[in-house]
Formats: structure tokens, C-alpha cells, sequence
């Protein structure tokens, strides 16, 4: 099995535990989910889903650009919240407002469904939200790259809420002009993690690309900490731990 196909099987949520919270897949069309809660919540999870596939979807049909630019376009004040989230995280990290969709449909249904379970973890194709009070430790899913699954980022829960966003361009389908085996980005925003991650992945097209992209990654405001990896070459930045795993 090759890297693609771990992705598209989805077996690195495998992986994916964390005590107290029970685990459910979410899919609405292309939108695939891995939610953890401490309950199972997957017709509120189903239906948030639903609501933002939506608001994404009569967007492009309003405004067909929004969906097929890759830099960043417009965004009018009296666009919905969603939308408007995209576009900012579209324009500080010079990418498409698309780049942003995955992290942000994931902070909005880890929003949705916080009143309901006081800790959620929402992951989309490699975009994961996490909310609560609990210490996680995120492991770094880079395909063939010996460093895949060896290190993790620990993040204590008085950080929470964060996104963690990883773009690849070996792994799954997402269009990258890169070759980067990881590109991960920790922000608040789910939507800025996303579009920043594709931002560094697209950066790295040899091993030694890899300090350049997190050098250009400190330029944008709002991350909290960025790792890009392709082969045995890694470079991070930030103000987590990076732990080796065994």
C-alpha cells in the first residue's frame, strides 16, 4: 500500500484515540469526518456538515471564482461568517479561499457541537480541530517519509481551541505544487491553518526547501507553530513541543 492509498483508505484514524471520547465517521458527500466526543453525536455532527457544505456551495454558485481561483479573491462584508473566514485565510497566506475549506468545515462543526460535549476533536482529510481542556498529542502522518508517525506535537489543553492543518504533496488528493511529505500548521483559525499549510507545502519541492517554507510561514500572523518535512529533512518552528514518538 502506498501513501495515497493509506490516505484514501483513511488508516491513519487508526491511530486516532483519546480516553473518554468515543469515536464516529461523518460523511456528507466528499466531506469526511472523524469526530471524537464524549458522546456520539453523529446526526449533529452529520447536520452541521450538511449546513456548511451548503453555505461553501451556494457561494460558488454566487461567485464561481471563489471556488476555482487559486489566489486569494474578494470577500464582500455581507458574506456568511464561513465564507468570510476563508477568504481572510485566503489572503494571509496567498493561496486560494478553497485551500481553507477542509480546516474550516472542521472548526465549524467542532463549534456546533462543543455545547453538546465539552471536548470534541474534529479531523477532515487531515484537518483537525480540537476543543476542550485535555492535554493531545497530534501525530505527524507524512507517508513514506521515515519521520511519518515518529513525531508528534504536544499540546497542553489550556492551548484549546486549535486547528491542526497538514497539506501534502504525496499524500492524498489535494492539489499542491509541492512535493512535501507534511506540511503542518497550529493556529487558532482552522481556516488559516488550512490555507497556511498549503501555503508551506507548496514551497518544498526539494529537501532543502523544507527551512525556506517554515522561514516564509513566520511571515503570517496567527500561526503558533509550523513543521514541514519531505524525505529525512525536517525544519519547525513555533512555540509547542515536538516530541519523537516510538
Amino acid at each position: 500500500m502506498d501513501a495515497r492509498d493509506e490516505y484514501v483508505e483513511r488508516s491513519y484514524r487508526e491511530q486516532m484515540e483519546a480516553a473518554g471520547l468515543v469515536a464516529f465517521t461523518v460523511v456528507v458527500q466528499q466531506t469526511d469526518l472523524r469526530v471524537l466526543a464524549e458522546r456520539e453525536l453523529t446526526r449533529e455532527a452529520t447536520e452541521s456538515a450538511r449546513i456548511a457544505r451548503r453555505t461553501v456551495e451556494a457561494w460558488i454558485e454566487r461567485d464561481p471564482a471563489f471556488g476555482a481561483s487559486l489566489a486569494p479573491v474578494d470577500c464582500p462584508a455581507d458574506a456568511p461568517r464561513l465564507i468570510r473566514e476563508m477568504c481572510a485565510a485566503a489572503r494571509a497566506a496567498g493561496v486560494g479561499p478553497m485551500a481553507a475549506v477542509a480546516g474550516a468545515i472542521a472548526q465549524r462543526v467542532a463549534e456546533d457541537l462543543s455545547p453538546l460535549s465539552g471536548n470534541v476533536i474534529v479531523e477532515n482529510g487531515g484537518d483537525t480541530y480540537l476543543m476542550g481542556d485535555q492535554d493531545r498529542l497530534v501525530a505527524i502522518f507524512a507517508g513514506r517519509s521515515p519521520l511519518s508517525n515518529r513525531v508528534a506535537l504536544r499540546i497542553p489543553g489550556t492551548r484549546l481551541p486549535l486547528s491542526v492543518c497538514t497539506s501534502s504533496g504525496t499524500v492524498g488528493p489535494s492539489l499542491s505544487f509541492g512535493r512535501a511529505d507534511a506540511a503542518v500548521i497550529v493556529a487558532r483559525s482552522g481556516a488559516l491553518a488550512d490555507a497556511a499549510a498549503s501555503g508551506v507545502g507548496n514551497r518544498v519541492n526539494a529537501p532543502t526547501d523544507v527551512g525556506g517554507a517554515v522561514e516564509w510561514a513566520t511571515g503570517v500572523p496567527g500561526l503558533t507553530h509550523v513543521v514541514a518535512i519531505m524525505g529525512e529533512q525536517m525544519a519547525a518552528w513555533g512555540e509547542l513541543e515536538l516530541v519523537k514518538l516510538g
